[in-house]
Formats: structure tokens, C-alpha cells, sequence
């Protein structure tokens, strides 16, 4: 609750979603406000635009000129279910939309505000797709668990992208009245509209007694979760309740959100005694995003599988895609190949995620989404490819790359009022070679906000880059200051001190980098081939057999163990380790080399 700073104010916040036409008026040279807005409350035109036509149409009425009754002169029409029923599917006996939805434009209305997102500029309005003003965020640790329930605070949209109402065709006014506010029946009735009451709410479906939380389908298929003390958000995946998923992943579930006395096993264990099978729905992609998380050996698989996979929701796919960065393999740019030509604009976001954190060659797929209708999508392919020097691009292809980067800027130029915005612009600067511009967007970042971390880092890079190292390694130290026990500073100091030939001053931050972050890998691998480099080669094997351990899937930590090992004369234990990396990653270039030689040059010891 402490809005103290100096961008965490209404007109940074809050204006865009709680008042009408905003148009925010930031001024970076003063550092000051000039927002205006046409009501400063949700009124009509935040949802159906400009008021004109509706006007015209209604002094129209008035004459008696009998104007066309269904068309209320409204500048966005939000009319998907004008005519529609939903029935039972004589197959299924699930609810069937009368006919297709064949729009999305009224849940990506109501998501320009009911969403995690990013605004890249205040004149998108109602009736826009919605990523031609926002980015909305994927399913990302800290928003969501990797079942893709809620945790963040993230605004309804992203959980119910993962339903299987959503993909049925339902729309946020099925169940909302957007004019009240209010559900269009109280309580589960607002969901027996669809779901008749004589088959789902009965001790046959829920297993509990009637009247009970158990019973409701609220408390089961929507749990809340109470944001800033005072509210609570259901989530709207409208998922299963998968105590299953609790045992092996530690997420949370509804069931033992009442039977908190019990545990997820026996949870578990009653779920698959009531219907005969472990609980299953739709979604099932947590395995996938778990291991990603958690760097496991058979991350890549279940990403690739997730990234394939036409059934499981847009936006889990499209989180799939993103991390399959970590895995350039042929399966995986096949996928992005097939994701960059995808009409779902989250599967060429996500593509877009996992191309820039891959080497040129990969990256050379995102030129086509230069050209891409959503400006969120044109301008994350301008950023990935800024570091293409101009001179080997087609006159074509840098004439529209320009052209991208400038709307690249210019969203960030809107968002001038936060640090992540000249965070942003320093890099796309750096990748363009204008370092003075960069070296100024940093010290913005941090002129709003003295704490902020990746500018400190990103910084200290760019001065390294121009020779500056004792000015880098004195930054680092002051943010240090304004923030102590941050890994990425004692980490980027670390490495700013090996870069001056004082390695032996750089390991205690290495150190600190490691323990105070151990679910980054990178840390402890670094901190690891520093140790070996110094001479400790005992504490360089326990501080990567440790990470190796939570992050079994990790190569570089696998390719230290076997060559550490080799080194200290432990040939089966590098063979172990080698042979392991060879199933990880059996397109890894350094892996036949390695294995040769530790079978060559010792061959008396078998795998």
C-alpha cells in the first residue's frame, strides 16, 4: 500500500482504466503532468467510442425519422450475442453456442483495462484489436503458477484466455451485465443459465452436501484470491480443480482451500475416488511450464509438445513458445517458423520472446512481423532485430525496420514517466550503437527510481563496453548501497572485478550472487567456473553438484561437472555427467569432442 513513488501515481496507474478517453500528457523535460480526459469515470464511450453518432441517430429518432432501432447509431457495436442461445450439444451434453463467435471484440474491450498488460499509446480505442495499443503478459512466474492460476495481481483476461468457455465461444456479458456491473443472475445461477442445475448442482457432480462451499461452482471452479487486503478476484480459467497438480507442483487448489486441515494427497485420493480417474480438464500444460521453471531435463520435450499442441489454450501455448528460447534445436525453430505465420497473434508474440534470446540465424525469421497488423507485434520484431547492421539488410527490409524501431521508441517515449521505459530505450539504443543516448535513457531509469536494478546492471555493461570499467564497478557499488543483497549487482560487480584482474575480491560477490539467488542457474555456474579458476576445484564441484540438483536441466552446469571432474582425474564422474548432457542436448556442439576424449584418453574406465 505505499504508492510513495515517483511513477506510482493516478496518471501513470490508474487513469487509463478508471476514467474515459485519457490522454496522459507527460513531459519528461519537466517531469510533470498535463493529463486530460473526457469524463474521469467509465462512461459509454470508454466501451462503444466516440458519442457523435449515437447523438445524431437519437436527435434523429426524435423527428420521427424512424431511424434503424438495432443500430443505436453506436460507433463500436458490441452485438456477438445479439441472437444467440446456448444448448445442450446432444454429444457432449456441454453448452454449444447457438452459432460461432466470430469476433473477439467484445472480450478484447472489456481486456484493454481487464488485463495484465503493457499500454503503448493513448490514442488506441474501443474497437481496436487490443495488441494494437497493449501487450498484454503471458503466463509468466510471479503473475501465474505454472497451472496457470492466478497469483499476481492480473486482471481477470489471462485466466480466462485459458478456458474452455472462452474457446466455446463465451463472452464476458454471458455472465456480467457491463451497464450494472453486476452478474446478470446471483450467484451459481449465473452459471446455471448455461449448466442445467439437475445435472451439476447435485451431490452426483460436487460430492457435497447441498448449500455447502463445496457445492458451490464458484467456490470450486473460481476460488479468489484478495488482492491489496480488501479485494478478492476470481479466477477465470474456470478450471478442474487439480489437487493432483498440488502434490509434484505446490500450486494451490480449491479443494484445500477449504479442507485446509487435510493435505493435497488426500485430496487427491478423493477427487479419483469420486470419479473413477484423476481429475483432468482442460488445461494441461503445468507439467510443461514446470519444468521450464524449475530448468528440468524434460523441459524441452513438454515445450515443444505444449507448442504444437492445437487443443491447450492460445496464451499457455504462446508462453510455451517463449521459453523454447533456452532450446534451439530443429523441433524447436520448425515451431517458431510455423508460430511467426500464425493468425494468433500471441503465437507470434511468443515466437518473438523465444527468437531474441537466440543467436542472428534464428533471429533472421522475425524480419516477415515487421510487417505485422498489431503494433505490439510489429515493434517486438524491431527490437529483436535492431542489432542487424544496416548495410546487410535489403533496402526493403530496413527501410520497414526503421519504420518499427521509430514505433519502438515512440512506446516507450510514452511511458516516459517509468523507469522500465528508459530501461527499454537504452538497450534498443545500445543495439543501434547510439551509446550516448543509451548511457542517458540508463541514468533517466535510475533518476526515477534509485533502486532500480537493471538499470544499474545494463549501465554498468554499456560503461564496461567503452572502457570504463572503475566507473562501472563504482556504479554497481552504489546501487549496492541503495539496495543491498541484490544477486544481479553482486553479480554484475563480480564479473565487473574479474574484467579488472582482481578475481579473488570478485568471489564473495559471486557467492552472494549464488545463495541469495538460487533459482538462476547462470549465478552459480559462474560462481563455479570462478572457484575452479581460482584453485578450489573441491568447492567448485559442490557449489555445481548442488546446482545441478535443482536444475538438472541446465547445460552449462552439466558441461562444468563433466570437464571439472575430468580435470580433477575423476573420469567416471565426468563421464556421468557427459553422457547426460549428450541426452539433454545431443545437438550441442561441445558434447562429441568431450566424449571422444574422455573414451580416447581413458579408455580402462567404461560409462
Amino acid at each position: 500500500m505505499h504508492w510513495t513513488g515517483p511513477q506510482l501515481n493516478w496518471n501513470s496507474r490508474c487513469a487509463d482504466c478508471h476514467s474515459t478517453d485519457v490522454k496522459k500528457g507527460y513531459d519528461p523535460q519537466t517531469d510533470s503532468y498535463r493529463t486530460r480526459w473526457a469524463e474521469l469515470d467509465v462512461s459509454c464511450e470508454a466501451c462503444h467510442g466516440p458519442g457523435s453518432t449515437h447523438l445524431a441517430w437519437a436527435a434523429a429518432r426524435a423527428r420521427g425519422e424512424d431511424p434503424d432501432q438495432g443500430d443505436l447509431g453506436l460507433a463500436v457495436r458490441l452485438d456477438e450475442r445479439s441472437g444467440i442461445r446456448w444448448e445442450a450439444d446432444p454429444k457432449t451434453g456441454r453448452p454449444k453456442r447457438s452459432r460461432p463467435r466470430s469476433t473477439g471484440r467484445e472480450v478484447q474491450v472489456c481486456a484493454r483495462c481487464h488485463s495484465r498488460r503493457s499500454q503503448l499509446n493513448d490514442t488506441h480505442g474501443p474497437g481496436q484489436p487490443l495488441m494494437d495499443g497493449y501487450r498484454p503478459e503471458l503466463l509468466d512466474a510471479g503473475l501465474y503458477y505454472p497451472d496457470g492460476q492466478i497469483e499476481g495481481e492480473v486482471y481477470v483476461w489471462g485466466s480466462f484466455a485459458q478456458s474452455r468457455m472462452y474457446h466455446a465461444g463465451v463472452s464476458c456479458s454471458d455472465c456480467h451485465d457491463p451497464h450494472s456491473g453486476q452478474l446478470r443472475q446471483p450467484g451459481d445461477q449465473v452459471c446455471t443459465q448455461c449448466h442445467p442445475a439437475r445435472r451439476y448442482a447435485t451431490p452426483g457432480h460436487h460430492f457435497h452436501s447441498a448449500g455447502s462451499p463445496g457445492a458451490s461452482c464458484v467456490g470450486c471452479h473460481m476460488p479468489a484470491t484478495t488482492y491489496m487486503q480488501v479485494d478478492p478476484r476470481h479466477d477465470h480459467s474456470l478450471r478442474v480443480p487439480r489437487p493432483d497438480l498440488s502434490v509434484h507442483m505446490d500450486v494451490p487448489n480449491a479443494c484445500n482451500a477449504c479442507h485446509s486441515d487435510q493435505t493435497p494427497q488426500w485430496a487427491a485420493r478423493q477427487v479419483e475416488d469420486w470419479y473413477g480417474h484423476p481429475a483432468q480438464g482442460l488445461q494441461h500444460f503445468a507439467p510443461a511450464l514446470d519444468a521450464a521453471r524449475a530448468h528440468r531435463p524434460e523441459a524441452r520435450a513438454l515445450l515443444q509438445a505444449l507448442a504444437g499442441d492445437s487443443t491447450q489454450p492460445g496464451i499457455a501455448r504462446a508462453t510455451g513458445l517463449a521459453r523454447l528460447g533456452g532450446y534451439p534445436d530443429r523441433r524447436t525453430r520448425t515451431l517458431l517458423r510455423q508460430a511467426v505465420d500464425s493468425e494468433d497473434p500471441l503465437q507470434r508474440l511468443g515466437a518473438l520472446d523465444a527468437l531474441g534470446s537466440m543467436g542472428p540465424r534464428q533471429r533472421i525469421m522475425a524480419f516477415p512481423l515487421l510487417w505485422d497488423p498489431l503494433l505490439a507485434v510489429r515493434i517486438e520484431a524491431a527490437r529483436i532485430l535492431a542489432p542487424f547492421p544496416p548495410g546487410q539488410l535489403p533496402a526493403a527490409q530496413r527501410a520497414q525496420r526503421d519504420k518499427a524501431i521509430g514505433e519502438y521508441i515512440a512506446a516507450q517515449e510514452f511511458d516516459a514517466d517509468r523507469p522500465e521505459a528508459w530501461l527499454n530505450l537504452g538497450g534498443i539504443y545500445t543495439d543501434l550503437g547510439r551509446y550516448d543516448q543509451a548511457e542517458r535513457a540508463y541514468r533517466r531509469a535510475l533518476d526515477l527510481q534509485q533502486g532500480f536494478v537493471p538499470a544499474y546492471v545494463n549501465l554498468a555493461q554499456l560503461l564496461s563496453s567503452r572502457g570504463r570499467e572503475s566507473e562501472a564497478s563504482r556504479l554497481l557499488r552504489r546501487g549496492i548501497e541503495a539496495d543491498p543483497g541484490q544477486p544481479a549487482l553482486e553479480h554484475a560487480l563480480a564479473l565487473s572485478l574479474i574484467r579488472q584482474q582482481r578475481p579473488e575480491e570478485a568471489l564473495p560477490h559471486l557467492s552472494s550472487a549464488a545463495w541469495g539467488a538460487p533459482d538462476m542457474p547462470r549465478y552459480s555456474y559462474v560462481y563455479g567456473v570462478a572457484l575452479h579458476s581460482a584453485g578450489h576445484g573441491d568447492q567448485a564441484l559442490e557449489v555445481l553438484e548442488a546446482a545441478h540438483r535443482r536444475h538438472p536441466g541446465d547445460a552449462d552446469i552439466l558441461y562444468a561437472l563433466a570437464t571439472f571432474n575430468r580435470d580433477a582425474g575423476h573420469i567416471d564422474q565426468a563421464r556421468h555427467y557427459a553422457h547426460r548432457l549428450q541426452a539433454l542436448r545431443p545437438d550441442d556442439p561441445r558434447v562429441p569432442p568431450l566424449i571422444k576424449a574422455l573414451t580416447v584418453e581413458h579408455p580402462e574406465v567404461q560409462p
